[in-house]
Order: C-alpha cells, then sequence, then structure tokens
C-alpha cells in the first residue's frame, strides 16, 4: 500500500480533498466533455507536483474516454478530430520536454498564458478565419499538444477551438471525447520514453481512478440537449476561471 500510494501525499486530509476533487473534475468532465485535467491540475497542484499529476492524469482521461467513447464517435466532427490529434502528437514531446527542463512554476505558468489569451478572443467574440482551415486545425492541435506536455491541459485549448466552430453541444461535446481519447493514445508513448510514466505513477491512477468515473457517470447522466443554449457561455466561463485562478495561484 505504501508503493502505491508514494507519489501522492502523506497527509490524510490531503489525500481525501485529492478524491473530492477527482469526482468533481470527473462530473465535469461528463457533462461538458474537458476540463477534467484542468481542474486537477488547477485544485491540487498546490500539494502535488504538476510531473507527477501527468501521468496520473493520463489514466483518469483514458478512463473517462473509454466511459464516453461511444458517444464520442457517434456525434463527433470525425475529419476535424483527426487534424487536431495529428498536431498534438506533434506538440506533446516539445510540451513534455519543457515540463522535464523548465522550472515548475514558469512550465504552468506559460501553459495558463496562453489558455488566458485564447479564452480572451472568445469572450470578446474575435473571429479568426484560419482557425477554420485545416491549417489551422492542425496548428490548434499542434499548441494543445504543446500545453498538454506542460501541464496535462491542452483539452482546454481544443474546447477553445471548438467554441469557436458555432457547431451544436452534441458535435463540439463529441469531438472533444473523441480527440481526448485518441489523443492520449499517441502521449503514453511519449510519457514512457521521458520516463514520466513510472510503475508507482501507475499503480496510484490505477487506485483512483473508480473515484473518477463515478463522477464521469454522474456527469454524463446530467448532459440533456435541453441545455444547449447555455453550453457554450457554460464552458467559456469555465476555461477562463480555471486559467485565471491557476495562475493567479502560481504567481502569489
Amino acid at each position: 500500500m505504501t508503493e502505491i500510494w508514494s507519489a501522492l501525499p502523506t497527509n490524510p486530509s490531503q489525500t481525501i480533498l485529492l478524491f473530492g476533487i477527482l469526482f468533481v473534475a470527473g462530473l465535469v468532465r461528463g457533462f461538458a466533455g474537458f476540463a477534467l485535467s484542468a481542474l486537477v491540475m488547477a485544485s491540487a497542484a498546490s500539494f502535488i507536483a504538476p510531473i507527477v499529476l501527468i501521468p496520473i492524469l493520463w489514466f483518469q482521461e483514458m478512463a473517462a474516454s473509454l466511459l464516453m467513447a461511444r458517444g464520442g464517435w457517434q456525434d463527433a466532427d470525425r475529419p476535424r478530430t483527426a487534424l487536431l490529434v495529428i498536431g498534438n502528437w506533434l506538440g506533446w514531446p516539445l510540451g513534455l520536454w519543457m515540463t522535464v527542463t523548465l522550472p515548475v512554476e514558469a512550465s504552468k505558468q506559460i501553459a495558463l498564458a496562453i489558455i488566458l489569451v485564447l479564452a480572451a478572443l472568445q469572450l470578446l467574440k474575435v473571429n479568426i478565419p484560419a482557425l477554420a482551415s485545416r491549417a489551422g486545425t492542425l496548428i490548434t492541435g499542434f499548441i494543445a499538444g504543446i500545453v498538454a506536455g506542460v501541464a496535462h491541459v491542452g483539452g482546454m485549448v481544443v474546447a477553445l477551438y471548438v467554441l469557436s466552430q458555432n457547431d451544436s453541444a452534441r458535435s463540439m461535446r463529441g469531438t472533444l471525447v473523441l480527440y481526448l481519447f485518441i489523443g492520449s493514445l499517441g502521449s503514453l508513448v511519449y510519457l514512457i520514453f521521458f520516463g514520466v510514466m513510472t510503475y508507482t505513477a501507475t499503480l496510484s491512477a490505477l487506485t483512483l481512478t473508480p473515484i473518477t468515473l463515478l463522477g464521469v457517470w454522474l456527469g454524463t447522466k446530467l448532459f440533456n440537449p435541453r441545455w444547449e443554449p447555455y453550453y457554450k457561455p457554460f464552458c467559456l466561463c469555465l476555461l477562463i476561471g480555471l486559467a485565471a485562478f491557476s495562475l493567479l495561484r502560481s504567481m502569489i
């Protein structure tokens, strides 16, 4: 048991807090289709190093994606998802290299600053026509891969891109789910290569997964097409709030 929890805080109160964070993050992931890693990173990085959280979050995202994969495949814009995934796989090694070489706070602030800029553009309704092109989609995936390698929040970058396409809530959610699932398969290779995915991290992640899945399951039950008019504002406010809170905390 000691081996399983060696990568996690030994303080019982912190462990209970982590359980709560994972459940809530799973709930949001099941409802919105993204933000699991972002919520956990923003909430738990103060007592667990991001380099320790990244492999744990890989398992949580993969488990959530498997639970939601059927709906994601049916509803997603698959050609667009393919370009995003290719860009993601190209960007991941660069982001992960930054994580293992730069100071923790510096790498996290870079990722959060990118998210805030993209979120501000969405909030101001700035239209970037180039994002609708194949090249724009590929570049978005590449940036998401870098940010994922730095802080495992690439899904937030893709969420901002998908929200700008004015698709239906079901299509947006499906594209995010499919992107996170396929993108995670490729990122595992990089995590192993850089020595981040360790045996201890794997044991810890598998122990935490049932808590996350419970939240995801409940979140999928709460998703209702009748709430579609509120979906985009909710997701955008969530992105801005999480990024701003994390960046502010990292600078204090």
